[in-house]
């Protein structure tokens, strides 16, 4: 949602802290919040004006008209408010139709004056403009201030000045106030568009000698331009509407949308309710719970909520969770039900939701029996028969009834079933599986032609089709009644492979010649070509850097499809609308700042642009051209016939409920001209009359479907046309959000626009209306398929639609990926890992996920144990690890590793560059010892040798003994690292077999020469075997293939890889010149047989 209301201390804080005005503004940030843990004592400590001034206290819960309803304490002391809130603070108290809890206060200084010097301002948003009512007379009594308050309509990008101020609102206001209110209302009118607020009102604005009042005020502002005014706004606090509490839940939920690019939406009606819904898509969301307010379920509606956007499975459970542990806290003695629902998908993948949903319906099977819950789901869209099925396997494993339906099931008749009001089917018909609709089912190897005209309008296209004229002077611009033809060609802006392939499959399915998109814009990477599939073959498609670059190279380009993100929609559609040649753009963002969209709307009808959005999926032409994610995949564009036009257009507001209207209109007609969601913001860029009338004016085009919704009075132009006969041929409409006048306060539903501000925006009233008009209305969602196919029947019957032949599509190859996704293919994998798994929400480290590698604390140790070791060793083991490294870490800058290190980052090599250099040098004969004297004592030891006879041995056959000998330590000045690590060894092993044979080996060779000693590696290599053979995680096998592969070496890499690095750095730190080795440290000698 877009337009949130916050509460008065807001507004005046925001009002206070940032306009800008001549007019003096008294008591600013006078003013006290209380709540019923303020201490009042405390409270006028630091507010001491609370002890010295008349006060007012009210209400601060968005309650509306409170001085009518009595719930403004007047001309207080302190303790006349003390006992004023004594008997309403923590009081129910029934507003309307709804019921609440009094429990935040305002108190304020009380400000006399006179009735002459009150006033009413109010600015609010509209598609063309801010409004600004001015009266001259406010207060509690002002009245109907529409029909009697001055309006001034400021268009989108215009200014105000106190002079047009004075001229149009101020006419009845006194001389001696003019001029002050002048200038505050330009103040606030600036104020009020800086801060991106959608309603602003005052009543009463007090104006007397001293200043500017601002006594009651009332606010919404967008919250969707957080990211622009988050310096000004700070943390904005949105309060429930009164009668609703704010509930910590649907807080999460509200976290968890703000950090997600899906969409999650929460609000508890009725906690104790028996009926719960858990629905994907925001239009599909709000006909669910139309038809369990219609089957008499309102009282029961727990919840309303949805869930879109495709949010992964990890967020789908999160949400699930939250919802199953809501409905499990208190019993009903009906049990309860669950409603799964949804519309056909257009681009989520069912089965990744769904197996969220599954892992939260175990986590709560328990509670769920227990509560007699009973769940009814309904789905389709991409991978909606896996979704589907795993939905039904936990039903039977858990013992839970769970009732599963496809697409082959109209979207809202499981509300009947599960409030008894139809039957459950035993077996309900099983839809085709996916990769069956990818199969020729003609029985014919060749490619099919197209199947149909593709246009009706085709032979006009290049007429309709063409980017309108510009016209002369200040007259309007006429748009192109023909958006798509099947020779558009498109820019998609943003790497959307998975959309543009998409565009291409349905390309290809229509029998166009070549594809639609001719390029993609993305701003993040140099110009390169982008590989994608046009049937068996791959081609490749430009991407651009920027768009004159693009533009300039596709000139046959009209139509741009937008993915930019909300922040940078806004530019780059304003740019793209200075070619010439565009003439439609569809924006897919959600949560673009409402004047943002004004902006483009206004710079569109300029130059007679056609916006498709923002907050849509875009929309379809069956056999020509499709935006984006339109139509979800390709099995559902050969399942609802998308491939070839049919006799009906439609135009809805939800992307979702779009594409069951393509379902609906494929089982009840011969199927979809044209569709188009225009988008659920409070301003799409075009509205349903734009599109209704391009239908009516295209012959092709028979009869027309508009999904309506709550929110708005564009519904109210369809019956105007109609009423004048402007639209001539059939209309079934019907207006979505009929439930929203049986709730006892105001619900935002999931999309910004679909919110009544009056009563000519309830959806019961625009129904009404358009019924009344002529068009065809269905008493419910419910039967709006009977609806368009008993309008259809007519047509046919009278010979104006005449149906064709069907004929099969050509084939188009599934992608390998979803292939596998779905289960139909296997291969074997490239190469396998058995350590790591980042594919899950939550990173596992050897089956230990990252959390609880953090929580059970194992240290760096025990995270090397899980990836080289594959175990979860004991404590000591891991910080015997530890030790090593730290006891490797460095051995000062002589070494030949720190060496080569050193001279590297001194010739200005990188830090990889310069660490490599040094690791290079690791070898037996520098820090690798560690693997072989592992090896060489453990088979000595094995072997049953004596440590005399393993000595005799080596020196017999002239090999060196690894790990023993130091070229500065001896038996007499003792390395202290092999004494620190010996004692921990000795004190925490479990046996130390193999350490205890080298110290007897230390002995023989120290006998003979003292600085032929146990070294650090040596004494690591050993102690490790010991370890490995005995700390009970491996068994001998496993701990001497560990040995044979290396594992110890990598100890030694670890440790002195810190003590490299620390060495560049300090080289670089420096700034030492490149290093020269001196001439008097190298002897120079001449070849042997010239000295000779």
């Amino acid at each position: 949602m877009s337009a949130k209301a916050i509460s008065e201390q807001t507004g005046k804080e925001f009002l206070y802290k940032h306009i800008c005005t001549s007019a003096t503004v008294q008591n600013r940030f006078r003013y006290a919040s209380v709540t019923p843990e303020t201490d009042l004592d405390r409270l006028a400590q630091e507010h001491p004006w609370l002890l010295t001034e008349r006060l007012v206290v009210k209400p601060d819960q968005l309650i509306k008209r409170r001085g009518k309803l009595g719930l403004v304490g007047v001309n207080l002391d302190l303790n006349g408010v003390r006992e004023w809130l004594r008997t309403r603070l923590m009081k129910e108290t029934t507003v309307g139709k709804a019921k609440g809890v009094l429990k935040n206060f305002l108190i304020e200084p009380f400000v006399p004056h006179k009735q002459s010097e009150e006033f009413y301002v109010c600015i609010y948003a509209t598609r063309e403009g801010d409004h600004i009512l001015f009266h001259h007379e406010g207060g509690v009594d002002v009245g109907d201030v529409d029909s009697k308050a001055k309006k001034l309509l400021v268009g989108v990008d215009e200014k105000i000045s106190e002079g047009s101020v004075s001229k149009q609102l101020l006419a009845q206001v006194p001389n001696d106030k003019r001029l002050v209110l002048a200038q505050f209302i330009v103040g606030l009118f600036n104020l009020y568009e800086d801060l991106f607020f959608t309603y602003l009102e005052i009543n009463p604005l007090v104006v007397t000698k001293d200043g500017v009042y601002v006594l009651d005020m009332a606010a919404k502002i967008d919250a969707t331009a957080d990211y622009i005014c988050k310096a000004k706004w700070g943390d904005v606090e949105f309060p429930p509407p009164f009668g609703r509490e704010a509930y910590p839940e649907e807080a999460y939920i509200a976290d968890l949308d703000a950090k997600s690019g899906a969409s999650l939406k929460l609000t508890l009606l009725n906690p104790q309710g028996r009926i719960w819904t858990m629905v994907a898509g925001g239009g599909a969301s709000v006909v669910y719970s139309d038809t369990i307010c219609d089957l008499g379920g309102v009282d029961e509606l727990a919840n309303y909520g949805e869930y879109s956007g495709a949010p992964s499975e990890q967020q789908t459970y999160d949400y699930a969770k939250t919802i199953l542990s809501l409905m499990t806290r208190e019993k009903h003695p009906d049990g309860k039900v669950l409603i799964i629902g949804g519309s056909i998908a257009n681009f989520t993948n069912v089965a990744a939701t769904f197996k969220g949903i599954v892992r939260a319906i175990r986590d709560y099977q328990v509670p769920l029996k227990e509560h007699e819950v009973t769940i009814f789901v309904r789905r389709g869209g991409p991978n909606y028969q896996e979704g589907l099925r795993v939905m039904g396997e936990v039903g039977k494993t858990t013992g839970i009834p769970i009732h599963v339906f496809g697409t082959e099931t109209h979207m809202t008749a499981i509300v009947g079933m599960a409030l008894g009001h139809r039957p459950i089917p035993n077996q309900p018909p099983v839809a085709a599986h996916t990769a069956n609709f990818l199969l020729n089912s003609s029985g014919s190897t060749s490619t099919p032609a197209s199947s149909r005209t593709a246009s009706f309008s085709e032979n006009r296209c290049k007429v309709d089709g063409s980017p309108a004229k510009k016209a002369k002077c200040a007259a309007p611009v006429v748009k192109a009644t023909t958006l798509f033809s099947k020779q558009t060609k498109s820019i998609v802006w943003g790497m959307q492979t998975r959309a543009v392939q998409g565009m291409l499959d349905f390309d290809y399915v229509c029998s166009r010649d070549d594809p639609s998109v001719a390029a993609m814009v993305y701003p993040f990477t140099g110009d390169h070509k982008q590989k994608f599939y046009w049937g068996h073959k791959e081609i490749l498609l430009p991407v651009y850097k920027n768009m004159g670059e693009a533009m300039k190279k596709h000139p046959d380009v009209d139509v741009l499809i937008s993915f930019a993100s909300l922040r940078s929609a806004f530019d780059s559609t304003m740019e793209t609308m200075q070619y010439p040649q565009i003439h439609t753009i569809a924006i897919i963002a959600e949560g673009i700042p409402e004047a943002h969209t004004r902006k483009i709307i206004k710079t569109a009808d300029e130059k007679g642009i056609t916006i498709i959005g923002p907050a849509t999926v875009g929309g379809i032409k069956p056999g020509c051209f499709k935006i984006g994610n339109t139509g979800g995949m390709l099995d559902n564009i050969l399942a609802s016939k998308l491939y070839r036009p049919g006799s009906v257009a439609y135009v809805s507001r939800s992307g979702g409920m779009s594409n069951e209207l393509n379902n609906i209109i494929s089982r009840t007609t011969d199927g979809v001209f044209e569709g188009v969601a225009i988008g659920g913001d409070r301003y799409p860029g075009s509205v349903f009359t734009d599109h209704v009338l391009r239908y009516q004016d295209t012959p092709g085009v028979k009869m027309i479907v508009v999904l309506g919704e709550i929110g708005g009075t564009e519904e109210y132009k369809i019956c105007h046309a109609i009423k004048e006969g402007r639209i001539t041929k059939p209309v079934v409409c019907w207006c979505i959000g009929t439930c929203a006048t049986m709730f006892a306060s105001e619900v935002q539903f999931g999309h910004a626009g679909a919110c009544a501000n009056q009563a000519a925006e309830t959806a019961v009233a625009k129904n009404k209306a358009l019924k009344e008009a002529g068009a065809f209305v269905p008493k419910s969602f419910d039967e709006l398929g009977e609806i368009i196919k008993s309008v259809y029947d007519d047509l046919v019957a009278n010979g104006v639609i005449q149906p064709a032949p069907e004929q099969p599509p050509p084939t188009v190859p599934m992608d390998y990926s979803w292939a596998r996704e779905l289960g139909l293919i296997r291969k074997p994998a490239s190469f396998m890992t058995s350590i790591c798994d980042e594919r899950g929400q939550e990173l596992i480290y050897a089956g230990m996920t990252i959390t609880e590698v953090f929580k059970s604390e194992i240290g760096l140790g025990g995270t090397l144990g899980l990836l080289w070791f594959q175990r979860r060793l004991p404590r000591y083991a891991c910080q015997f690890i530890e030790m090593c490294l730290m006891v490797t870490a460095d051995h000062g800058p002589a070494v030949s590793g720190a060496h080569n290190t050193i001279v590297c980052a001194r010739a200005g090599k990188d830090l990889i560059s310069s660490l490599t250099s040094g690791l290079l040098t690791i070898g037996d004969r520098f820090g690798g010892a560690l693997d072989a004297a592992a090896k060489q004592f453990s088979k000595a030891f094995d072997s049953g040798m004596l440590p005399m006879e393993f000595v005799n041995k080596m020196k017999k056959d002239g090999q060196l003994i690894m790990g023993i000998g130091h070229r500065v330590k001896s038996i007499n000045n003792p390395d202290m690292r092999v004494q620190i690590l010996k004692d921990f060894v000795k004190q925490h092993f479990p046996s130390t077999q193999l350490l205890d044979y080298a110290l007897d080996v230390e002995k023989i060779t120290t006998s003979k020469k003292p600085n032929l000693i146990l070294n650090v590696d040596g004494f690591i290599g050993v102690a490790f075997v010991d370890l490995l053979r005995t700390c009970g995680g491996f068994t001998r096998d496993e701990a001497d293939e560990f040995v044979e592969i290396g594992a110890l070496n990598g100890i030694f890499v670890l440790g002195r890889s810190m003590g490299f690095i620390g060495h560049y750095l300090d080289q670089k730190r420096l700034r030492q010149g490149l290093y020269r080795h001196p001439w008097d440290d190298i002897s120079y000698v001449l070849p042997e047989h010239m000295s000779m």
